[in-house]
C-alpha cells in the first residue's frame, strides 16, 4: 500500500480492514503513507523507486486528488506486478519500473467493490476491495472493459537542462532526512561533467544559494556542510551532513527548480 492518507486518522485501517474481510490471507506491506497530501507525483516517484524491492505482488496506490470526478479506476499489470488506483499517472511510473505495462483494463465490475460506493473514499470503497480479489486470484480482465495503455493518464516529464556545465532540475522529492532529491539521474550529472568527487559547486533554489561539495557519502563533508550526491534511488540529490539540505535551501518541492553549477 502506498497512499497520502497518513495514520492520524482511520483512513489505512478502514482500506486494511476490507482486505482483510475479503483476502484474510493476504499480507500488506505498507511502502508509506506519508505521501504529501494530494501530491501526485510524490506519490508516483515514491511507488515507482520502491516496488524493485518489493515480492510480487498487487500494488494498492491512493493519492486521489480527484476521487468523485470523472477520472477512472484502472488496474494496470505490468511484467512483474499488478498495481491498482487512480487514473491519475500515479501508476505508470511503477508500472515502468516493474518492466512495462502489459494491459490497462477499468474498474467498474461492481461484485468486486463494496456494495454502497462513497464519493470522496474510493481506497476503501473500490481499489481496496479491487487489490483484494485479484490476491485471490481474479483476473484483471473481470473488473472492466481494456484500456489502450497509452490514452492512460501519464505525468508530465519533470524539468530537468544540462548546459554548460550547469544542472538544472525539478525538485522530485524532499525525505524524512531533509534531503532534497532532483528529477536528474546519475546519468545527467554525468553529462554535465559535474560529478567529480570532492569538486566545489553553488546548489541555488530560488533566492536561496549554498556552497556544496560533490560526495558519495554524508560524511565526505564537514557537520553542517552541503553534499551533492547520487542517492540511492539514482537520483542527484543535495543533503547537509547531520543537518535538513531542504530548510537550508528553502524548499517546496511541489514547485521548486533547482540549480548546480561551478
Amino acid at each position: 500500500m502506498t497512499t497520502d492518507y497518513g495514520l492520524a486518522d482511520g483512513f489505512v485501517a478502514a482500506c486494511r480492514g476490507v482486505i482483510a474481510r475479503t483476502a484474510p490471507q493476504a499480507q500488506v506491506i505498507d511502502i508509506s503513507h506519508a505521501v504529501p497530501p494530494q501530491d501526485v507525483r510524490r506519490g508516483a516517484a515514491v511507488l515507482a523507486q520502491n516496488v524493485p524491492y518489493m515480492p510480487p505482488c498487487v500494488h494498492l496506490a491512493v493519492v486521489d486528488p480527484g476521487v468523485g470526478t470523472a477520472r477512472r479506476g484502472i488496474v494496470v499489470v505490468a511484467k512483474e506486478g499488478v498495481l491498482v488506483g487512480p487514473d491519475n499517472g500515479l501508476l505508470l511510473p511503477a508500472a515502468d519500473a516493474l518492466g512495462g505495462v502489459e494491459a490497462a483494463f477499468e474498474l467498474v465490475a461492481e461484485e468486486y467493490r463494496l456494495t454502497t460506493v462513497s464519493h470522496t473514499f474510493h481506497g476503501r470503497d473500490i481499489f481496496a476491495p479491487a487489490a483484494a480479489h485479484l490476491t485471490l486470484g481474479v483476473e484483471p480482465s473481470a473488473f472492466g472493459p481494456e484500456l489502450d495503455p497509452v490514452a492512460l493518464v501519464h505525468l508530465p516529464d519533470p524539468q530537468v537542462v544540462i548546459a554548460n556545465q550547469k544542472l538544472t532540475s525539478e525538485v522530485l522529492a524532499v525525505d524524512h532526512f531533509g534531503n532534497v532529491q532532483l528529477a536528474a539521474t546519475v546519468r545527467d550529472i554525468i553529462a554535465t561533467g559535474l560529478l567529480l568527487p570532492g569538486a566545489s559547486v553553488r546548489v541555488k533554489v530560488g533566492m536561496h544559494t549554498v556552497d556544496a561539495t560533490v560526495g558519495r557519502t554524508f560524511d565526505d563533508v564537514e557537520p553542517g556542510e552541503a553534499l551533492v550526491y547520487v542517492d540511492s534511488a539514482g537520483h542527484v540529490a543535495v543533503a547537509v551532513n547531520q543537518g535538513f539540505a531542504s530548510s537550508l535551501l528553502m524548499v517546496n518541492q511541489r514547485t521548486a527548480i533547482a540549480e548546480i553549477e561551478r
